[in-house]
């Protein structure tokens, strides 16, 4: 990305996951109690857009109304730990907080709080930071920012020379003329379409769509319309040519909470860095569809982030009565030797975890020309096997952190430690786990294949 940063223009909340384990119901009422065993605090609205578009990169900007209140000092830290720069207006209400209570990778139940508040003038750095930007996201979340007459004004004037990308809400502000791309969602759009009369003619399914947002490019004086289809992808119209259909690739996930904000959020990264809209609009599919496959926005902000469905894996195996294995290690070049050991790991219990040593960790315990894959190509990798059911990456040497706070019922070692102590022993006897050994299969180790490639490599010179 070059020429000015990504200016994100919106409404921000903060959202707060309470999740725990339900093993048992009220006395008094037919309704869950759940144990909550930790709570997640993550940006929400255009701040959850600006935090993942800082996390693919970005120079990420701001602009928003925050209340001066704990939960908007929150909120600061919380966007300032991502590297989001932060332009605020006044907002004299108090902040919107979302709370969601989840067990079992469900939510239960969710508390919204927060008042609504006249929202001050913006100051002039607002201007500059929209007049400075390679593109702008604007994620209206229906409270105010992107309907306060001057920050409209300054949009206009960026939408005739850059990419503006417009995430709509039902009850905010409509586009300014001349956006790049605007991204409602099917309902929203099937709203926004009722309210302006589309004629759609009595048609169903993606006709349905197809004409809605041709329509909405008419009425927005948008360059094209996305509208999102969950896991059917998302439909792009540019108005009267024939719309396409970008599929998004099969996941699975329970929590899509943030899959709006990852798509429209990607596809202003994508158009920073240069892509045409239909690239912008692909890249944003697969990002929105790997967000979910990776635990939603339920996986952001957690204490241990884990690849692959199923974030709460330990709490359902553990309320059903089962046991909980883990194992680690570094996995770079996964080889029959691994397989082996998961495989076994696995038929210990109910569930097995893989703490997985990050990039920084690897080259520390390995030397600097190691790890040949990434962390998260490593995750990815791992995670699609079959015996593994969740990926937790951790930075430290060893997995003694992550061990106290995954507290599982076994952890298993591969190698040659027949007849000696475990590290890992005493901290486990702790909760009253155990620690085993799994041997190796014979020859095989990433070292020795490494060692074997670079002979190989260096006899055919």
């Amino acid at each position: 990305m070059s020429g000015g940063p990504l200016v994100v223009v919106g409404d921000l909340l903060l959202d707060i996951d309470l999740t725990g384990v339900v093993s048992r119901v009220c006395p008094d009422a037919p309704a869950p109690v759940v144990d909550v065993e930790r709570e997640v605090a993550r940006p929400g609205g255009a701040g959850l857009a600006a935090t993942l578009a800082a996390r693919d990169g970005a120079d990420v900007v701001l602009v928003t109304a925050m209340a001066d209140d704990p939960e908007g000092l929150r909120l600061r830290a919380l966007l300032e730990e991502h590297g989001v720069r932060i332009v605020a207006l006044h907002h004299d209400g108090s902040t919107s907080v979302k709370r969601r209570v989840r067990a079992q990778d469900q939510s239960l139940l969710r508390l919204d709080t927060g008042a609504p508040g006249a929202i001050g003038a913006p100051p002039a750095e607002a201007r500059d930071a929209i007049g400075s930007a390679a593109t702008v996201l604007v994620s209206d979340y229906g409270r105010g920012v992107a309907a306060v007459e001057e920050i409209r004004v300054w949009l206009s004037q960026v939408a005739g020379s850059r990419p503006v990308v417009w995430d709509p809400h039902p009850r905010g502000a409509t586009p300014v003329a001349g956006v790049r791309l605007a991204t409602p969602n099917r309902d929203e759009a099937d709203a926004f379409a009722g309210a302006l009369d589309v004629d759609v003619g009595g048609l169903d399914g993606l006709a349905r769509v197809a004409e809605q947002a041709a329509g909405l490019v008419g009425a927005w004086s948008a360059h094209a319309v996305a509208v999102t289809l969950g896991a059917g992808g998302a439909l792009v119209s540019h108005g009267q040519s024939s719309p396409s259909v970008l599929p998004a690739p099969r996941v699975a996930g329970p929590d899509a909470c943030g899959a709006g904000d990852r798509f429209a959020s990607a596809a202003a990264v994508a158009l920073a860095d240069g892509a045409v809209t239909l690239e912008a609009v692909q890249a944003a599919v697969h990002c929105a569809a790997q967000f979910v496959a990776d635990g939603g926005a339920a996986g952001l902000g957690a204490e241990l982030p884990m690849v692959r469905r199923g974030t709460d894996v330990i709490g359902r195996v553990r309320a059903a009565g089962g046991t909980v294995v883990a194992t680690g290690g570094c996995f770079d070049l996964l080889h029959a030797g691994h397989v082996a050991t998961l495989e076994a790991a696995r038929a210990l219990g109910d569930c097995l975890v893989v703490c997985l040593n990050s990039d920084e960790s690897v080259r520390r315990l390995k030397g600097p020309s190691r790890p040949l894959i990434s962390e998260a190509d490593r995750a990815r990798v791992l995670a699609a096997l079959e015996p593994v059911d969740a990926v937790v990456i951790f930075g430290e040497d060893t997995p003694t952190e992550v061990l106290g706070r995954l507290r599982p019922d076994v952890w298993v070692k591969g190698g040659d430690y027949a007849g000696a102590q475990l590290p890992e022993a005493p901290l486990l006897r702790e909760w009253g786990g155990q620690s085993v050994v799994l041997p190796y299969l014979e020859g095989r180790s990433t070292s020795r294949l490494v060692a074997t490639v670079a002979q190989r490599a260096g006899s055919a010179r």
